[in-house]
């Protein structure tokens, strides 16, 4: 079993569309051991519309109600996560992990996302915007996994083209830039599969 984390610069910048298309290009599993927020369903959910079967996703380890940052959700929940609950789950198969918001987003009062990420020790997807300000977010984020010891395969950008964005974060980052998967006007399974194929060569995951 082998396994890849994916987390973001931001809330909302793609992280699920992407963690569900390298999901099914692997033939992996996925967890999203931390959901915060229900309301609108939950990622789990999200990656089984777009193509995972939903045998081939592992239950979360924390379901939270509230859409805000984990470690507040849980308090909210009357709760604390312990990041001890947060051990990889034993698959048979590869394992695609999802974070929650950011890289730095607090999982408890004094543990973030990026520390668990670390005790993994697991290669890291860091998924990013191409628009504007994604230069100085890419960069902070590449900073602090890597203060953690973070095995960084690359960054995976989401959005319209912004080739000197793109070029600026991989050259001063030095990091691999993995691909880029374009907005599309239809999102479903088959057309994920089809756009991930045409701009990621799945031998960069392996």
């Amino acid at each position: 079993m082998s396994v890849i984390a994916v987390t973001g610069t931001d809330t909302g910048v793609g992280k699920t569309v992407f963690a569900a298309a390298l999901t099914v290009a692997l033939g992996a599993i996925y967890w999203k051991p931390v959901q915060a927020g229900l309301d609108d369903g939950s990622d789990a959910a999200s990656v089984e519309s777009l193509g995972v079967e939903r045998a081939r996703i592992v239950p979360e380890a924390y379901r939270l109600t509230t859409p805000c940052s984990p470690h507040r959700a849980a308090e909210l929940d009357g709760g604390v996560i312990d990041p001890a609950r947060l051990t990889l789950p034993a698959v048979e198969d590869d394992l695609v992990v999802e974070g929650a918001g950011g890289a730095l987003v607090p999982l408890t009062r004094d543990w973030l996302f990026a520390d668990q990420i670390a005790r993994w020790g697991c290669p890291t997807v860091l998924v990013a915007r191409t628009s504007l300000g994604t230069i100085n977010h890419s960069l902070l984020s590449i900073e602090a996994l890597r203060a953690r010891g973070v095995p960084l395969l690359g960054v995976a950008f989401v959005g319209d083209a912004q080739e000197d964005s793109e070029a600026t974060i991989a050259a001063i980052g030095r990091v691999r830039r993995l691909g880029r998967l374009p907005l599309l006007p239809r999102l479903d399974a088959a057309a994920l599969a089809e756009a991930f194929a045409d701009a990621f060569d799945v031998a960069a995951f392996r």
